[in-house]
């Protein structure tokens, strides 16, 4: 559940989350050089706690439907070394 996959997605989204809310408090404000950092800086940690807490809140969902890696998505019968049925083809 907590394995290292986990917690390098988690901390992805959490900084994607944090970039995308700050650059959204920065846009709002009047311009670049009179933007109250203190408030933008507080409204991109609290999405990105709740972005953290979303990934907690979820994990059992995302574990329990995510089909393995491993097993392809299309499997042939050429790729599960299976030989080809009928008669060989004909040369001409």
């Amino acid at each position: 559940m907590f394995t290292k996959a986990f917690w390098a997605g988690a901390l992805e989204r959490a900084l994607k989350t944090f970039a995308q809310s700050l650059v959204a408090a920065l846009s709002v404000g009047t311009g670049l050089l009179h933007v109250d950092w203190t408030t933008a800086l507080d409204v991109a940690a609290g999405a990105t706690v709740l972005s953290v807490l979303t990934s907690l809140a979820t994990v059992t969902t995302v574990v329990a439907t995510t089909p393995p890696s491993a097993a392809p998505a299309d499997p042939s019968p050429l790729s599960a070394g299976i030989p080809p049925q009928g008669p060989p083809p004909a040369i001409s």
